[in-house]
């Protein structure tokens, strides 16, 4: 009767510390807000046109075609995205690696060795009383040879390896999403050098035909000081006003070089000429932009659907550490051939083994390594809730900034445009004037300066139209369908 208590006793303090063993600790855990505004308007009723320009494939967006033949080349050159493509091969890889781990593992495998014990020993006085029959000796040393299938499976009872695999296909997805959102960057960088090219062309004619004037005004100079009308020191003031925008016109060579080198980086290739019809330039025109509606930035932006398969991954991550907690249930088996001689290998059933076994495991005591990894995956999930509400605030942002940008820079390349008209006027009248001895010299270089800086400006306000038009593009999610 004591026995039989003692057992009970036994038994129900075995279940208890088993029951506790699987307790897991409260965690504090924070959701992600996917809420967005109506609207990219600040001030007025919000517009609910779902039109989205992010839909756009980058052919119909770009319809230069230098543009789009460099585009195709940096999709298939960029050595960036090249190395992208390899990280979603490795993430595709450890997808397939972790759809093996919940299936049994088998093996095939053969062993042959010898053995020789102390006659004084155990195991050499066991073997002296094995009974063998006569025409079988045993060999002196033992030798053992073997030949068999030996398998183990991790039964997945609470889904800890199946959830690990759907994890590791998320992250997957994550990697899938990341290379699209260097798609739309890399499109969205190789549009704007492209178009900073044009204005640098553009600006160099500028120069040089400025150069031209400044020349001419300069041999004017130069005749009247000979016939007594001014001084040498018109003439070198207007001597030095060329030399000054002959300086310009090296430094615009320079950027030129430099901004096609940075293009040829970003499509693959060396150094080379650009191909590009620069007199375009003044022709190009913002495309009309259509913002959609914020909530589309959800299924456009590929950096955002990126933080959303990670932040999917994150929380399967805490049920796989929470998975640590429960009991692990192992099967082991084996089947196979084993004798002392190569002859007797075959000699069934007397050389026949075969084996299964079970064990059910559960951590009990100091399981601080169990909590540790379990808190740890809860900070990141943590962590990628604020990583997803930050991608999605900074996309808004952007969008919203880029609008605005764009509404500015029209008004101010009007008044720009109207600035240039009157300066180059101003040049005519000032030169005219200078003529007829009515005007100083220096009035007719500040108004030279003066109209250059203003058309610099012009060409400067239509590259910062169209970079602002390309950003709001990449902004909304354009470019990598």
């Amino acid at each position: 009767m004591l026995k039989k208590r003692i057992y009970q006793g036994l038994g129900a303090a075995a279940l208890a510390l088993a029951v506790g063993a699987c307790k897991t600790p409260e965690l504090v855990v924070k959701n992600e807000s996917r809420n967005v505004p109506a609207s990219f308007s600040t001030a007025g009723a919000a517009s609910t046109d779902s039109t989205n320009t992010g839909r756009v494939q980058w052919k119909q967006f770009f319809t230069d075609p230098n543009l789009q033949a460099l585009i195709e080349t940096a999709l298939q050159n960029n050595q960036e995205l090249n190395i992208t493509l390899q990280e979603i091969e490795v993430a595709r890889n450890e997808v397939r690696a972790r759809s093996g781990e919940y299936l049994p593992f088998v093996s095939l495998g053969a062993r042959a060795d010898v053995e020789k014990v102390g006659r004084y020993t155990l195991q050499g006085a066991t073997e002296e009383q094995v009974d063998i029959k006569e025409d079988h000796h045993t060999p002196d040393p033992l030798t053992n040879f073997q030949l068999g299938a030996f398998a183990n499976w991790e039964v997945d009872i609470w889904h800890k390896l199946r959830n690990a695999k759907k994890a590791a296909a998320l992250r997957y997805l994550a990697t899938v999403e990341g290379k699209n959102f260097m798609v739309t960057n890399l499109i969205a960088e190789l549009a704007n050098s492209y178009y900073e090219l044009l204005s640098l062309d553009n600006q160099l004619a500028i120069v040089k035909q400025n150069i031209d004037i400044q020349s001419n005004a300069l041999e004017l100079v130069k005749l009247q000081k000979e016939s007594a009308r001014t001084t040498e020191l018109a003439v070198k003031r207007f001597e030095a006003q060329v030399l000054h925008t002959r300086s310009l016109q090296y430094k615009l060579q320079q950027s030129i070089v430099e901004t096609e080198n940075r293009i040829n980086y970003l499509v693959g290739r060396y150094p080379q000429p650009v191909v590009r019809n620069d007199a375009s330039f003044n022709d190009l025109l913002p495309q009309n932009i259509k913002a959609g509606t914020p909530a589309q930035l959800l299924s456009n932006r590929p950096d955002v659907r990126q933080a959303e398969q990670q932040l999917a991954a994150a929380k399967i991550d805490v049920q796989v550490a929470r998975a640590t907690f429960y009991p692990r249930l192992g099967i082991a088996g084996g089947v196979g051939l084993a004798a002392f001689s190569p002859g007797l290998l075959f000699s069934t059933p007397e050389s026949m083994l075969y084996s299964l076994g079970a064990d059910l495991m559960a951590p009990l005591f100091n399981r601080n390594g169990i909590k540790a990894g379990y808190y740890t995956a809860n900070a990141l999930q943590t962590q990628a809730v604020y990583r997803y509400e930050k991608t999605l605030l900074n996309a808004y942002t952007e969008v919203a900034n880029q609008l605005s940008n764009i509404s500015n820079l029209e008004k101010s390349y009007d008044a720009k445009a109207k600035e240039v008209a009157t300066l180059n006027q101003s040049v005519d009248i000032a030169s005219n004037l200078f003529r007829s001895a009515r005007a100083e010299y220096t009035e007719v270089l500040f108004t030279q300066r003066e109209a250059l800086e203003s058309k610099f400006d012009l060409t400067e306000t239509r590259l910062q139209q169209l970079n602002a038009s390309v950003n709001v593009y990449r902004a909304l999610g354009g470019g990598w369908k």
